[in-house]
């Protein structure tokens, strides 16, 4: 399953530990957006875990989105950086003209 999870997060240190996690199982697309390609419920759940216990629920959020292999597949990404996925496999450039 493929993840996305992004946070506002106020305090300095929580944000780092809470990226620093995030960097163990996926891959920074952004900021505060974080990209996991192949992520087993099991370590999806302890994750979160992890996550859920470094922030403070009164100040800040963290969203999960999880993405199913065709959803994942619709992605479209412009600009620097990767995204979850480097081309789609149907990618077709179609000359306007």
């Amino acid at each position: 399953m493929h993840t996305l999870i992004s946070f506002d997060i106020t305090d300095d240190r929580s944000r780092y530990r809470v990226a620093k996690r995030l960097l163990d199982d996926a891959r920074r697309v952004q900021k505060s957006v974080f990209e996991a390609t192949v992520l087993r419920r099991a370590a999806y759940l302890r994750l979160r875990s992890d996550l859920e216990g470094r922030i403070d629920p009164e100040t800040d959020s963290l969203r999960y989105y999880r993405l199913c292999g065709a959803c994942a597949r619709r992605i479209e990404h412009v600009g620097a950086g990767v995204g979850l996925l480097e081309v789609p496999p149907a990618f077709e450039i179609i000359d306007g003209e």
